[in-house]
């Protein structure tokens, strides 16, 4: 789930300021925590909640997102989530956005199988984002983590994704001149694994991400979660993340650690 903070975070620079190159600054002074990251905190908090027994998970994952949704009022939430976040209403609003794409890197982490990872990741989705696609893009971003964990290569991952979420047919360099700014899962959540099935490294896989443009905050998110499953991530970026955290985020980031990712 580290890699879902560090990709929001490298990307929160270029979101509204897209690059189209992979050359840039990674980690600076002007980077700072999205949504994307409070809400993955959220879900890995709800997790932690369940302590393997996910009955009650649903309402877990609404009582943290409201939680963090609170206190971190100002993370850059997309209208409608920031009503609900806010509010009282505990019911989902049948979105497609990337939202539940972004935040669901913790099911991924958490599961024992690929089946478990899907389901959790329907589940996580599906409080909010239970329109197909919504569900759709949080599962094949789970699946991703899942398989990638599991030490299946990157051609492996991407004929699973094939065969059973979304047909890729297009590379990171020939989307870059015209990609453009897109939330919704079926305009977001292809192009960032494509920038994880051509990366060579955890870096790499981010700064595909940004070097698309578009709602690269999401998508480096995305793709820095499954780069890590992956990759691993090098310690130089583990130390430079934990300065842009607050402790009660950086809390449920080394629980979680601890508890899914350190065995």
């Amino acid at each position: 789930m580290l890699g879902a903070i560090i990709g929001d975070t490298v990307g929160s620079v270029y979101e509204f300021d897209n690059i189209k190159t992979k050359d840039f600054e990674f980690l600076t002074g002007r980077n700072e925590f999205t949504d994307d990251s409070v809400m993955t905190v959220a879900v890995a908090k709800a997790i932690l909640n369940c302590k393997g027994d996910y009955t009650d998970f649903e309402n877990q994952l609404i009582d943290c997102m409201k939680y963090y949704g609170k206190h971190y009022p100002n993370a850059g939430y997309g209208g409608t989530f920031y009503r609900w976040v806010l509010g009282n209403n505990r019911e989902p609003y049948n979105s497609w956005g990337n939202g539940s794409a972004m935040r669901v890197s913790p099911c991924g982490f958490a599961a024992n199988s690929l089946e478990e990872a899907e389901a959790l990741a329907e589940r996580s989705a599906a409080v909010t984002h239970n329109h197909p696609e919504g569900i759709k893009g949080a599962k094949a971003v789970a699946a991703a983590i899942y398989l990638a964990r599991v030490g299946k290569t990157q051609d492996e991952i991407k004929n699973y994704i094939t065969d059973n979420y979304y047909k890729i047919d297009f590379t990171v360099d020939q989307i870059r001149p015209y990609y453009s700014f897109d939330v919704s899962c079926m305009g977001s959540v292809p192009q960032a694994l494509e920038c994880f099935f051509e990366a060579t490294d955890f870096e790499d896989a981010v700064r595909n991400c940004i070097s698309i443009g578009g709602d690269c905050d999401t998508t480096a998110a995305m793709a820095g979660a499954i780069a890590e499953a992956y990759f691993g991530i090098p310690e130089k970026f583990k130390e430079q993340i934990s300065y842009f955290l607050t402790d009660e985020m950086k809390e449920v980031v080394n629980d979680f650690t601890a508890e899914y990712m350190s065995k």
